[in-house]
């Protein structure tokens, strides 16, 4: 999926187009001891209008984030697809519309026998229809409807004991400490989407995953609950991009190469910010790259058994390898560089010292807040 689909998606929920409704809700609840303590399926239209509310924010924030960061797409391997696969039961509790008690317990017995979690945590996981329009030829949207998207979506939120603090007491009229210990549900940290929603239309073959720490996601909801392989996390992509780029060039990585090789990774993601695929980084294309970037033929020969010694043969997530400021820093001197400034930045030797230039286009610069000229 790629980030028009997502929105497109996203931007349903709590929206009143008539083309979108959640039609039931499953919530659950599990303690820190994986005991599941409730499970509760019913038609959304029936909820409180207060709670439909916090749902929703629920559901519609594990569509929220960075592609590649927050959100991650996974296929389901082959054998997926046979009786007893992953795939298959996922295939199945979507077919159910959540409205088979046996099978939506036995969804939330799966997640807190597979899933690791450090606390106690709530789900709502969601069977949604999204009447989904065609569009002309013009790419503009028509008044006919093309297909129904139907899918789940399911939010893991953490539940947090609140027993400490002051409060005022309405009934007293006075502030004093809080008595009530409240188990309240926080904003989800993990989810998931099935089917996917590639081309405008469902795509069974794959889910969508959505970590609010983009660092250090959840490895067992991919790989345990849903049955995918994981891929690399941001932080290991970068990290495994770095120590691809510090072996190859060497003592040639320079402020100028480095610039020049986030620029190009970024216009990569702008040209293929509409595509359903989300842009890679392989040797052939981190190849082409440093060429252009002005590394010599001599050190790109390096190249493939480097990558393939740091990331084997997968490709890296290009939105994961780009920085949108340039950070110089040095003891006691950190300089930040917006992406549209790089250029105005530059490192030179005067008299012998190595120097960092900055061209002011503005003699007037602000130092501490106090505007002041520079002479």
């Amino acid at each position: 999926m790629n980030k028009k689909e997502i929105n497109e998606i996203k931007k349903q929920f709590g929206g009143d187009s008539g083309l979108f409704t959640i039609d039931r809700v499953l919530t659950a609840f599990v303690d820190a001891e994986k005991n599941v303590k409730l499970t509760e399926s019913k038609p959304f239209i029936s909820i409180e209008p207060d709670e439909c509310e916090l749902i929703t924010a629920n559901l519609k924030k594990v569509l929220s984030g960075t592609i590649g960061k927050n959100l991650s797409e996974y296929e389901f391997p082959k054998d997926a697809k046979l009786e007893g696969g992953m795939q298959e039961f996922y295939y199945e509790l979507l077919g159910s519309k959540l409205e088979n008690d046996e099978l939506n317990r036995k969804f939330i017995d799966t997640v807190a026998e597979k899933m690791e979690y450090v606390s106690t945590y709530a789900v709502f996981t969601a069977h949604c229809t999204y009447s989904v329009l065609k569009k002309n030829k013009m790419d503009e949207l028509t008044e006919e409807a093309d297909t129904n998207y139907r899918f789940i979506i399911t939010a893991v939120c953490p539940v947090t004991l609140r027993i400490d603090g002051l409060v005022y007491d309405i009934e007293h009229n006075s502030i004093a400490k809080n008595t009530r210990s409240d188990r309240v549900v926080e904003l989800p940290t993990d989810g998931f989407l099935f089917p996917l929603f590639n081309d405008r239309a469902p795509d069974v073959n794959g889910v969508l995953c959505y970590s609010k720490n983009a660092k250090k996601p959840n490895v067992s909801i991919v790989e345990e609950l849903l049955g995918c392989e994981f891929k690399m996390s941001y932080d290991n992509e970068r990290n495994t991009f770095k120590k691809i780029l510090e072996n190859v060039v060497g003592e040639e990585l320079d402020y100028e190469l480095i610039t020049s090789v986030n620029t190009k990774i970024k216009e990569l993601v702008d040209q293929n910010a509409h595509e359903t695929e989300i842009p890679k980084v392989d040797n052939k294309t981190l190849s082409q790259i440093l060429w252009e970037s002005g590394v010599s033929s001599e050190k790109l020969e390096a190249l493939p058994k480097v990558y393939e010694s740091k990331a084997g043969d997968k490709p890296l997530t290009a939105q994961n390898l780009i920085d949108t400021k340039t950070v110089v820093a040095m003891p006691s001197i950190t300089v930040n560089i917006k992406r549209d400034a790089v250029d105005k930045v530059k490192t030179q030797v005067i008299d012998g010292r190595r120097c960092i230039v900055i061209d002011l286009e503005d003699p007037e610069i602000e130092v501490n807040g106090f505007e002041t000229k520079v002479k």
